[in-house]
């Protein structure tokens, strides 16, 4: 079964969080698109060891069965008589084989009929690929969350069985992967053949039903990976003959292109070619990249594109976002070079981030990624900004960055945004040095050496804090809700900046940026109203869930299941999605609360709930007595009035007889009491210390309620506040 425990499950106002803590230094995680059979999902990471793969969620596997040996008795009955028939036949080495014991292993896992109900969903399943070095990056298919038996995207039938990803290693190498979508049964992992050696379920031996391509022409390790495939074409008409004469059918072969980038040079990205009908094993040669491209700087992440599979987008750190098509020749193709792409593709498009304030820097670039199906492009910069560049028209308005109603190119090729802001809290990244003060403001200040030193210090410092976040980390997640039979489906996006504290989601990017659209052009748009959530939720408390670890790494995952049971991607105000960080040694899974003040956008963040509020909705709390009826009220006297002054001003003490008791001054007047401040009051706290009787006279249970019901009436006070109506009060002071 699964060798990771239990996962850590803390709840807060907005979302529930679910630690998993595992032995080894996670460098890279991806989610599989594709679930599988079973309904898990497939979460792949990489480590100082290899890569491992984690099956998370779906039906259990049923328990194994105890294995019957078998009797005395049943050898004598047959069993002996059989073994003493052994046919030997030299020329084939088949039945040697089997004589031998090294039959394949043919692994039939069984699973539960229906998935368990269970608070959270675990993990019944891992597996590790044992690769000799550290596995530094992980790349998975760009394509749309979807089921084992609807994931034939790109007309790939293959996917329906098999999934691909691709890894880049420490010691230069790129691997390649297809292994089976279902998990190996535990009698698959406790093979006695497993147990031979430690290179026994080496990747590569078949032992998984796994099978490896090593893609060769590094000489220095990835910084980022990319994987897509080409678009199968319908087949061609021609038949094929074999050695027997019978005809069939030519079909294109599925195919993927793998695409890495080093710190070759200044900078190199190289594209590979596989062929995805494998068999299982590794394969006989590496694979030589078709193309190579020499860059003027080297890459901080790239991405293929959804839509258009050719695509590539590139993010230039410092620069701009590039996009780069291997399909189409920068130059006349050759008519001697062979093969079905170019040896160079070409630059359709560079996409330059704004200037930095009172500098001539330009903003560095943390991350890009493609939205809308490939149309538009999302990018995140180092000082908390982000941007959407609308490339082919997806925008709500319908205008382009190339459009001839409104082109976005200003000058020297500055592209502008269609929409932008800010992340919050992000203000201390933009906050430069203190600028100093005019001496003389308002008076010209003649050019002296000193002053001229002063203004050639102060124009250099404006610029330090965007050259130190040109190092800022970051990254951009993007997930489609799949909904059948929808052309335009929404997508939801998780991003972060910094650390933990800068994490945010959008819940719907095609209703998000709509809605800024209508705010930017005066419109009056309510960013906290409408069907659908139309701003960026920020994810809080999330240093607890890491404990103490930093963020290395977003992904958003769609949960497939609550999405068909609902049968539509509306959002009543919740997430949407499924939110997976990545730490230093643990994988952080967060939910939004089902019910709470999280759930709604523009709710009150922390409004507490209370012990025996019927509104609340909350019956896990066992309460043993129902609320008791008020009882008669108990008071002490704590007055401050006290008969005697250190001015020497005394009161008339009454006697018991009623006459009145000066102590010798029957001089002194007997003034009226008035109140002032004293310990007077501590003469009776020992009366009420030496009080006996029942000690349940003063229910204080029922003086806490009370305190409680005040609470909540101010608290739903707070809640009126935004409502539209006004109250005012009116105090008299007369």
């Amino acid at each position: 079964m699964s060798t990771l425990a239990a996962p850590r499950i803390r709840r807060t106002a907005q979302n529930i969080q679910f630690t998993h803590n595992v032995s080894r230094r996670v460098n890279d995680v991806k989610v599989y698109p594709v679930l599988s059979p079973q309904g898990a999902t497939i979460i792949i990471y990489g480590h100082e060891n290899g890569v491992t793969l984690l099956w998370r969620g779906g039906r259990r596997f049923k328990p194994s069965k105890p294995k019957h040996a078998p009797t005395p008795a049943e050898k004598r009955n047959g069993a002996a008589s059989d073994d003493s028939v052994m046919i030997i036949d030299s020329d084939e080495d088949e039945p040697a084989a089997q004589s031998n014991g090294n039959i394949a292993f043919v692994d039939k896992p069984e699973f539960e009929d229906e998935v368990a109900d269970e608070p959270y969903p675990e993990i019944i399943q891992t597996l590790d690929l044992s690769l000799g070095t550290a596995g530094l990056h992980v790349a998975v298919l760009p394509m749309p969350p979807a089921a084992a038996d609807d994931a034939a995207w790109g007309g790939s039938e293959l996917l329906k069985e098999k999934l691909i990803f691709a890894v880049s290693c420490a010691n230069t190498e790129v691997y390649l992967f297809t292994l089976p979508l279902t998990p190996p049964s535990p009698e698959s992992k406790a093979r006695p053949e497993l147990r031979s050696g430690l290179l026994a379920g080496k990747p590569g031996s078949g032992v998984w039903g796994e099978s490896m391509v090593l893609l060769g022409g590094q000489s220095k390790s990835s910084r980022g990976l990319a994987l897509t495939l080409i678009k199968s074409k319908p087949p061609s008409p021609s038949l094929s003959t074999d050695t027997r004469g019978r005809q069939s059918v030519v079909t294109s072969k599925p195919r993927a292109v793998v695409t890495a980038h080093n710190l070759e040079a200044s900078g190199t990205l190289r594209l590979w070619d596989v062929s995805l009908d494998l068999k299982v094993g590794v394969a006989p040669s590496p694979i030589e990249p078709f193309q190579t491209e020499y860059l003027p700087s080297p890459l901080s992440s790239i991405s293929f594109n959804t839509t258009h599979m050719t695509q590539l987008l590139t993010v230039f750190n410092s620069h701009a976002v590039r996009i780069y098509d291997y399909a189409a020749p920068s130059i006349t193709p050759d008519e001697l070079s062979t093969g079905p792409f170019p040896s160079q593709g070409s630059w359709l498009l560079s996409l330059y981030p704004p200037f930095a304030r009172n500098s001539t820097q330009r903003k560095p670039v943390v991350d890009a990624a493609w939205i809308s199906h490939g149309r538009a492009i999302l990018v995140l910069l180092a000082d908390g900004m982000w941007g959407i560049w609308d490339v082919d028209g997806a925008s709500p308005s319908g205008t382009t960055v190339l459009g001839k109603s409104n082109s976005g190119i200003v000058g020297a090729a500055i592209t502008s945004f269609s929409v932008s802001g800010y992340i919050e809290g992000t203000s201390p990244l933009r906050a430069g040095p203190p600028e100093e003060k005019a001496r003389m403001s308002g008076d010209f200040v003649p050019m002296t050496p000193h002053s001229r030193k002063d203004a050639q210090a102060s124009l250099s410092s404006s610029a330090i804090p965007y050259s130190r976040l040109a190092s800022t980390n970051g990254g951009i997640s993007v997930v489609a809700h799949p909904v059948s039979g929808a052309i335009g489906t929404e997508e939801s996006v998780a991003l972060w900046i910094g650390s933990a504290d800068h994490v945010c989601v959008i819940p719907g990017i095609n209703s998000f940026w709509s809605a800024q659209t209508r705010r930017s052009s005066g419109g009056g748009v309510n960013l906290f109203s409408g069907a659908q959530p139309t701003r960026m939720v920020k994810l809080h408390d999330l240093n607890v869930g890491l404990l103490g670890e930093r963020c290395c790494g977003v992904n958003a995952v769609v949960d497939l299941a609550k999405a068909k049971a609902k049968g539509e991607t509306k959002n009543d105000g919740g997430l949407g999605v499924e939110v997976l960080i990545s730490g230093e040694t643990r994988l952080v899974a967060l939910r939004g609360a089902e019910d709470g003040p999280g759930r709604k956008i523009g709710g009150v963040v922390g409004r507490r709930r209370f012990l025996g509020d019927a509104n609340s909705g909350l019956n896990n709390a066992i309460i043993v007595h129902p609320r008791p009826e008020p009882a008669s009220k108990l008071s002490f006297n704590l007055n401050s009035n006290k008969f005697g002054s250190v001015r020497g001003t005394l009161f008339r003490r009454p006697s018991e007889d009623g006459v009145p008791d000066d102590g010798g001054r029957a001089s002194v007047a007997n003034l009226p009491t008035r109140s002032r401040a004293g310990l007077a009051f501590a003469e009776t706290i020992s009366v009420a210390a030496d009080r006996t009787g029942d000690a349940t006279v003063r229910n204080v249970e029922n003086e806490m309620l009370e305190l409680m019901d005040i609470d909540r009436s101010l608290a739903d006070l707070e809640d009126m506040r935004d409502s539209g109506a006004k109250r005012v009060f009116f105090e008299d002071y007369a």
